[in-house]
């Protein structure tokens, strides 16, 4: 019995060895695991910022050497012979440099506050009608600039929403830019807005344009995609404007679905909810939400 109780001891002992290897051994290879875990994601966000600081400079050089080449020629009048249709020609492509060049700078930052929850949101309760109406004001000109009709249908006695009157306006503004942009001559733009069934207010702008793949959509909605959609380069912008307009519309609780076919046009749609919602539901609308410009909404 006592060379047993001896057996008995010596075999316990030989398992909590085992057992502290094997501890070991697992330790190490998670902290292998987890290491190369960290690499991976370290590598991936070098990548991503490579990638951003290539289109940042891209997209802010191609401006800057328009604005400083013409403005150089300007500057010496004296020395070329140039008429006044010429310095009319290079005054709007300074203009229009300065104003691309301002529209990055401006969508850089909007993604930047939102991103880092310092995105403030003025919110009170809104009329569909009146900010929609602004919205098609806003936009009358570049319509009629475009050959492009602008048609506007609000459901009677709509309930009104809750939110930020200039950042939802600068939203829809994008939707109907890009609308206008792919729209040929004498096509039609419509915007509308009509109670949902799920008692959201569904707001749809419709265009008749080029239309996108559902590839072409997942682009469009990433930061500095650009989708060449049979239009010259200079119609598709920086690839700023519909990541920031989906933010924006995270921000306020929204969803958005991009339905669209080429040749076809594209209906983009935007649930936002009540007022009467926000309020029963003591939701508070802040910067604490921070929505990922990059992901395409989960609607297509």
């Amino acid at each position: 019995m006592l060379t047993g109780a001896f057996g008995n001891g010596k075999n316990s002992s030989l398992l909590s060895e085992y057992a502290s290897l094997l501890g070991d051994a697992v330790l190490r290879n998670r902290a292998r695991v987890a290491e190369h875990s960290a690499q991976i994601e370290a590598d991936l966000a070098n990548k991503v910022k490579s990638e951003f600081v290539a289109n940042m400079s891209h997209e802010l050089r191609t401006p800057l050497n328009t604005v400083i080449g013409f403005s150089k020629i300007l500057s010496e009048y004296d020395k070329h012979q140039i008429d006044d249709r010429q310095v009319i020609e290079y005054a709007d492509l300074i203009h229009g440099a300065a104003e691309q060049l301002l529209s990055v700078i401006n969508g850089i930052l909007d993604i930047s506050k939102i991103q880092s929850g310092r995105f403030d949101l003025q919110a009170h309760d809104l009329s569909v009608e009146e900010l929609l109406r602004e919205c098609v004001d806003d936009f009358d000109a570049q319509a009629s600039m475009a050959s492009v009709k602008l048609d506007l249908q609000v459901e009677a006695d709509l309930p009104a929403i809750y939110g930020d009157q200039r950042k939802l306006k600068q939203a829809f503004g994008q939707l109907l830019d890009n609308a206008i942009k792919f729209t040929s001559d004498a096509g039609d733009v419509g915007l509308s807005a009509c109670l949902a069934d799920d008692g959201t207010v569904a707001i749809s702008v419709r265009d008749a344009g080029v239309g996108m793949t559902a590839e072409e959509v997942r682009i469009a909605l990433s930061v500095f995609g650009q989708v060449d959609g049979g239009r010259t380069r200079w119609r598709e912008g920086v690839g700023l404007g519909l990541p920031v307009a989906k933010a924006l519309f995270d921000l306020h609780d929204g969803r958005i679905e991009i339905r669209s076919a080429k040749a076809t046009g594209t209906v983009v749609t935007v649930n936002l909810p009540t007022a009467d919602y926000i309020h029963s539901a003591g939701l508070i609308m802040d910067a604490g939400h921070k929505p990922d410009v990059q992901t395409v909404s989960e609607t297509l």
